[in-house]
């Protein structure tokens, strides 16, 4: 048979077009960065890192992006992104640093500035006005600095917040408290802290050098209000937070504020009232996995996701938009865990679409990838993962890409 010129240059047409379709299908699209820190090498002396990958649009699988840097010191245990995404801080627990990163259109870092803490720094977080970084460091004592932002670029430090027992629990202000994590209201308005009492915390220790024998109650949230000029106001009294709280995480509509209770195997729920204050969920706490360490709530506000270091595990709850409560585990398994490689201490909620989560093993040398069903907020593992790192991944975070930024879920 034969066809015409304008028959063939048809065909040539179609052919091209599927051609192109399915090339175009085949294509992997990077909706978000996902940047990890680690160390360079297994030795407790070696230099951190931060390493890049690319999240897959359609799996969530992640593949190598942007040239490992160098984190600027030794030990990285925690990171922070501006609002706008463009740039990226690092804080240095063996070199007691924090450095400041610009972050390139397809995820590449260039050191900018860096301080010196005065302590060993814990963690970090960046207000959404994007005008302070605050830093919280310690113990002996423990700190929380509110350090001014300009484009980006650290700038001079407020006056110092101590962290110490006060208020109704005075009589205990000479224990030593060790910081554990960090949050701050979407609406900027509020910061809060969990430390633990360390001379509370060691039941049976007689007194010595670094461990003095308190009656206080162990754990601990220290809240403050942000006002103008960065200066903090802390709390009428701090509040009780179970033995050892070690992660907190507020939800993006500034009604709810959750901490995992390392020692106690807990998830404790707060409401935040006027003023800032914290107020105890009555039905809480809620039963988490074992050891559970990092803990973040979705950009909708309707899931929590919890990082159980001794279980390898994932717990994922949604959350009771009435109450704040967790209204029961949801996932793969009936105890809503879902499997990690070995010790998750950190995780992060891809920042374009909110469909992925990531968990950074540190004993692992890993990160493990699932997908969000946004729906029922079920988690099942993504394509390959877990995803090799370098040694000892102690912080994941995730920043969208190129127009995806756009799209951003917001509750």
């Amino acid at each position: 048979m034969k066809f015409s010129k304008l028959s063939q240059l048809i065909l040539v047409s179609s052919i091209g077009l599927l051609v192109a379709t399915l090339f175009t299908a085949c294509a992997i699209t990077t909706i978000d960065y996902v940047f990890v820190a680690s160390s360079a090498g297994s030795g407790t002396s070696s230099s951190g890192q931060i390493e890049t990958y690319a999240v897959d649009s359609q799996s969530g699988a992640l593949r190598t992006g942007a040239t490992t840097v160098p984190s600027g010191g030794v030990n990285p245990v925690s990171m922070a992104v501006t609002p706008d995404y463009e740039n990226l801080y690092v804080a240095n627990a063996g070199s007691s640093t924090v450095v400041h990163f610009t972050i390139g259109l397809h995820g590449e870092l260039t050191s900018k500035d860096t301080i010196t803490t005065s302590g060993v720094p814990v963690a970090l977080a960046v207000n959404a006005a994007n005008t302070y970084l605050y830093v919280l460091s310690g113990p002996s004592p423990a700190v929380l600095t509110a350090y001014a932002l300009s484009g980006g670029t650290i700038g001079a430090a407020g006056s110092p917040q101590t962290l110490k027992l006060y208020g109704n629990y005075a009589a205990y202000s000479g224990d030593i408290i060790v910081p554990t994590g960090l949050t701050v209201l979407a609406n900027s308005a509020a910061v809060y802290v969990t430390a633990y009492d360390q001379s509370a915390y060691n039941p049976g220790c007689t007194p010595t050098p670094g461990c003095t024998p308190s009656t206080a109650n162990p754990g601990w949230v220290f809240g403050f209000t942000a006002g103008s000029g960065g200066v903090l106001t802390e709390a009428a009294n701090p509040y009780q937070a179970g033995i050892k709280p070690v992660g907190i995480a507020a939800d993006p509509t500034n009604r709810y504020a959750y901490v995992t209770d390392y020692a106690s195997n807990q998830l404790i729920g707060y409401s935040i009232m006027g003023g800032n204050t914290l107020n105890p969920l009555s039905n809480g706490p809620f039963r988490t996995g074992n050891e559970p360490s990092a803990v973040i709530i979705d950009q909708r506000g309707k899931f929590i996701y919890v990082t159980n270091s001794l279980d390898s595990s994932v717990s994922a709850y949604a959350i009771d938009l009435a109450t704040g409560t967790p209204t029961g585990a949801v996932g793969v398994s009936g105890a809503g865990s879902n499997a990690t490689d070995t010790e998750p201490v950190a995780i992060a909620i891809d920042a374009a679409l909110g469909r992925f989560v990531y968990t950074a093993n540190y004993l692992g040398n890993s990160v493990s990838g699932f997908r969000l069903d946004p729906t029922s907020g079920a988690l099942t593992p993504t394509q390959a993962t877990p995803y090799p790192t370098g040694a000892k991944p102690a912080a994941v975070i995730s920043i969208p890409h190129g127009n995806y930024s756009t799209q951003s879920v917001n509750p």
